[in-house]
């Protein structure tokens, strides 16, 4: 437009117009009826247009408009339905009328400046010159598109007047200082992303396509999926862009990518227009088995039932407005007739397309002319369809919200008004900027049960219909509601599923999957691939003593320390106890050793007091040969205290009494030995040795030695004595209960001092070994004490490296071990001959020499 025509329609909203002056402005309105009170609509009949080549000699001529859309068409007169609706309402507006300008354009610049030819409103003829004066309407309805309304809606606030959209959801146009006076009674898309996002998390789809409009609408819907998607926890594996004029090339580029593509989810946000250019591609290329997720722009469009490809978006899933009856509609757009609109060229070229005939009776065309008796009364066509009135009913919301506003004007009592000192508006001479006002506050319900209600970014309720394309075939589209999204609710019941079946893409029952990664399942934990979004990751099972109990788990969850995962690391359980019990084979089999040997050495000690004044008993102290046999039952029975479950007694006297016991026997065969040595020095001449080694020395020299170990343990109960303990070190799948030492340094005292006990033992019996004696004791005791020695050197390294309960197994095992070979190599051969060889069991064949000859 001309900068002078946009300067002198500015002076002409101003007021400021000191002369008639004319101007050329655009094409007329296609529907027009004149009333106290006027609104504008801005509607798009037709899809498709092709400009004409500019010669920069004289103004270009408007866009050609080519194909009939009867869905905006609806609108329209949907609209002139609410508006007579209203005017013989007499609850509404009593004593005014409204009436309408609604323009049928298709193109930006043109829409832009029919919205401004709205605002200026140079239609009203004031003299002979044929000069006009503003006549402005009060709001417009319209345009179904987010991009023509941002064009024109930017434009309107500047001077204040309010533009009410029933379909354009671009977010964007919520910003109220970039669009101050728009409303719209359709939700923002905001909430149609956020929706979606929930849609395509619900279904378990983690890995999904993005395709979009290269315009405002699709731009700023599919970046707002994209965020609520990341939120959710969905990845998008492509993202792509085009529009319907773009070149072919465009095109292949969206067609490739889809084809070659893992994920089976698309999200479209995008119009009708492109949607049939894709699918019919895709059909072309064969490209099946998709599942389609679709914005409101498309999602219910009965058009797209035109294009090959329509079984394409067969099962289709997509969030619309909620469906809604208004009563009578039906009957308005049956009533429709080109006497009605006799000024209108697209009423007539909409009768002529719907019945095939011609009005024009002189026109060359192939077209018979039309008889007169054409009716819609009896004709179903989709715009008479009132079955599906879902943005229709935005229209007549849009109207109704108006009009409130209007009559909340009209009717304002003095002093309570809305303005500077609560004064009202003059209702002759309503300004837009004060109807802009009103509309802001309105809160009114719709004969349909409906709250109409605007927040302060001009904004609806979110409330959708989740609907699903269940049959689409040439010319028909039937789609079933099978879930419900309403983001007035909290957050956890904003969206649910009413039951209904749901025929997936390509008419499948079976519910699609699409995920860059199959779900961990419990006792695996996800590990992001490198270089890959969040949703592709690989599946590790949790480390040792970690769990993971829930499906896609992001890390392991670490077991209580007494606890130990299950074999599907889904579980924690009680770790395996474990120690030598009684109720085991092993501790079955040394209980029977440690008995065994106790029986065995009372039994011995039975034969010898039986026998105590025979030569062999009595010839090597047989006071200390019983105390050796009473300190061997001992040792034997105190490995029963290293079975069963430890305690804190059992602890403490498992050590001592084992430590005491071995003291006070390898005591007594210490003092054996010494006697054997002292004997033989007796028998030299001179010699008076043995007065040094008799009874009470023997018995004084057990108990000293007896007496040191016994306070080694006093010193080391007392210190830090053993206690039982929980090992959970050695096995991470089982806890080993075991007596701690408490201080080593005690253990490996008590051991120590019994080691060097006996090593002076076994030196003393060495060299006592070759006496010149029939019956010498020492070798013997040199025998013994060799393999109690090599049984508790080989004791110290197994002892160390054995694990659990096999640690006091091999204590046990060394204990009775050295037990048996000093009850075997002392006492054995004595019994031998006390039971077998009773005549060497003599006085003289004691005191013969080994060399000396049988007699």
């Amino acid at each position: 437009m001309p900068l002078l025509s946009v300067f002198v329609m500015l002076l002409v909203i101003r007021g400021v117009t000191p002369v008639c002056r004319l101007w050329a402005t655009v094409q007329p309105p296609e529907l027009t009826k004149d009333a106290d009170l006027s609104l504008g609509g801005i509607f798009t009949f037709r899809t498709g247009y092709k400009f004409s080549v500019p010669t920069f000699e004289s103004v270009p001529d408007p866009p050609e408009c080519l194909n009939i859309n009867a869905r905006e068409f609806k609108f329209a007169q949907t609209m002139i339905f609410a508006i007579e609706e209203i005017n013989q309402n007499p609850s509404i507006l009593p004593n005014h009328t409204l009436g309408y300008k609604i323009y049928n354009l298709c193109g930006m610049s043109s829409i832009i400046k029919s919205a401004v030819d709205l605002a200026s409103g140079q239609r009203k003829i004031i003299d002979e010159r044929n000069c006009t004066e503003a006549d402005t309407v009060l709001a417009i309805i319209g345009h179904s598109g987010s991009t023509p309304t941002m064009g024109f809606a930017r434009i309107m606030g500047r001077f204040q007047i309010p533009v009410v959209s029933h379909f354009a959801t671009c977010a964007c146009l919520s910003d109220r200082e970039e669009f101050p006076s728009f409303f719209r009674t359709i939700p923002s898309d905001l909430h149609q992303s956020r929706a979606l996002a929930k849609l395509v998390k619900f279904f378990g789809w983690t890995w999904v396509g993005a395709i979009s409009n290269i315009n405002d609408y699709g731009i700023n819907g599919i970046t707002r999926f994209m965020h609520a998607a990341q939120e959710e926890g969905v990845c998008i594996e492509y993202n792509m862009a085009f529009e319907q004029t773009d070149h072919l090339r465009e095109l292949m580029k969206v067609v490739e990518t889809v084809k070659y593509s893992t994920s089976k989810v698309i999200v479209a946000f995008m119009s009708h227009r492109e949607i049939k250019v894709l699918a019919d591609e895709l059909y072309k290329q064969n490209i099946t088995g998709l599942q389609w997720v679709g914005s409101d722009a498309w999602i219910t469009d009965h058009s797209l039932t035109d294009t090959e490809g329509h079984n394409i978006l067969l099962g289709s899933l997509g969030f619309v407005v909620n469906r809604a009856q208004i009563p009578g509609l039906e009957e308005h757009l049956r009533r429709l007739h080109p006497s009605r609109f006799p000024h209108s060229q697209f009423v007539r070229d909409f009768w002529e397309d719907t019945f095939d005939c011609s009005l024009n009776e002189t026109a060359d065309t192939r077209r018979k002319p039309c008889s007169g008796a054409e009716s819609l009364q009896n004709t179903d066509t989709f715009f008479t369809d009132v079955s599906e009135l879902r943005f229709t009913h935005n229209v007549y919301k849009s109207v109704y919200a108006v009009a409130h506003s209007l009559h909340n004007l009209v009717t304002c009592e003095e002093g309570k008004g809305h303005f500077s000192d609560r004064s009202c508006a003059d209702p002759e001479h309503i300004q837009p900027w004060q109807v802009l006002h009103y509309l802001q506050h309105i809160n009114f319900t719709t004969l349909q049960g409906e709250r109409v209600m605007f927040d302060p970014s001009g904004d609806s309720p979110a409330r959708y219909e989740l609907i699903n394309l269940q049959h689409v075939t040439s010319g028909t589209m039937n789609v079933a509601t099978v879930g419900f999204f309403d983001a007035t609710l909290a957050h956890e019941r904003q969206f649910k599923m009413n039951g209904v079946q749901i025929v997936w893409g390509g008419g499948s029952r079976t519910v699609p999957v699409s995920v860059c990664s199959d779900s961990c399942p419990p006792g695996k934990h996800k590990v992001l691939q490198k270089g890959k979004p969040v949703c592709c990751y690989d599946c590790i099972p949790c480390p040792d003593g970690e769990i993971s109990n829930i499906t896609d788990s992001v890390e392991c969850i670490k077991c209580p320390i007494e606890y130990w995962p299950n074999t599907r690391g889904d579980t924690c359980i009680l770790k395996e106890i474990e120690f030598l019990s009684y109720s085991e084979i092993m501790g079955i089999i040394l209980t029977i050793f440690c008995l065994v040997g106790a029986v065995l050495t009372v039994l011995i000690a039975l034969v010898f007091f039986h026998n105590r004044q025979t030569p062999v008993v009595r010839a090597n102290n047989s006071e200390l040969s019983f105390l050796l046999l009473f300190s061997l039952t001992l040792c034997f029975l105190c490995s029963l205290t290293f079975i069963g479950r430890p305690s804190e007694w059992s602890c403490m006297l498992r050590h001592t009494a084992f430590g005491i016991t071995f003291v006070l026997c390898i005591s007594c065969i210490l003092g054996k030995t010494i006697v054997v040595l002292m004997a033989f020095k007796a028998t030299l001449p001179g010699s008076n040795v043995m007065k040094w080694f008799g009874p009470a020395q023997q018995r004084l020299s057990v108990l000293a030695f007896t007496l040191i170990q016994v306070l080694i343990c006093i010193l080391w109960l007392t210190i830090k004595p053993p206690f039982p303990l929980k090992n959970t070190e050695h096995y991470k799948e089982k806890i080993i209960l075991e007596c701690a030492l408490g201080s080593p340094v005690g253990f490996w005292a008590v051991l120590g001092y019994i080691g060097l006990l006996a090593l002076l033992c076994f030196v003393l019996a060495f060299l006592a070994r070759k006496l010149p004696d029939n019956f010498n004791e020492a070798k013997f005791i040199t025998f013994s004490m060799l393999i109690f020695c090599a049984v508790w050197m080989t004791f110290i390294p197994a002892y160390v490296s054995s694990p659990g309960k096999f640690t006091v197994a091999v204590e046990i095992f060394a204990i009775l071990a050295s037990s048996y070979g000093l009850l075997f190599c002392i006492f054995i051969p004595k019994c031998y001959i006390i039971l077998l060889r009773p005549e060497q069991n003599t006085k003289k064949h004691m005191m013969r020499k080994p060399n000396d000859s049988h007699l």
